[in-house]
């Protein structure tokens, strides 16, 4: 993405007609939804980090949910804290599925968010692209 700097949008003429007021006014909103635009893409970048993580971490459960399945009752263990411990194919199963509703949620809620940002950035890329239309006239 290529970002808007200031010295590039506005060039300060003498010859221009509008006041130098106005035109800090106008430097000043301008800087302020670039600077906004910024922190958004900033935390979309943070959701789409998060969300491939629970996707990693989604992928490894339902894998482990196959295997569990494919396992004889005799043969299952967990690792808890480093430690291998036998362990109840019933209950791992439920911990897993439990486990995959959760990340399912998680990603789901991120990609909410991931939605709204999305949104909120094309609209200040909008009224960016307008102040540097309504700059140049």
């Amino acid at each position: 993405m290529s970002r808007v700097w200031l010295k590039d949008i506005f060039q300060t003429e003498d010859s221009n007609s509008k006041s130098k007021s106005s035109i800090m006014d106008i430097d000043q909103e301008l800087a302020k939804k670039i600077q906004e635009l910024q922190i958004l893409e900033q935390n979309l970048q943070g959701f789409l980090a998060q969300k491939q993580v629970m996707q990693v971490e989604l992928n490894e459960t339902n894998t482990g949910l196959k295997e569990l399945n494919k396992a004889s009752d005799s043969e299952i263990y967990k690792i808890l804290s480093g430690i291998m411990i036998k362990a109840k194919k019933e209950e791992l199963t439920k911990d897993l599925n439990e486990k995959k509703k959760t990340l399912e949620l998680r990603v789901s809620s991120i990609e909410k968010q991931e939605k709204l940002i999305e949104e909120r950035v094309k609209k200040l890329r909008e009224e960016i692209n307008e102040f540097i239309t309504k700059s140049k006239k």
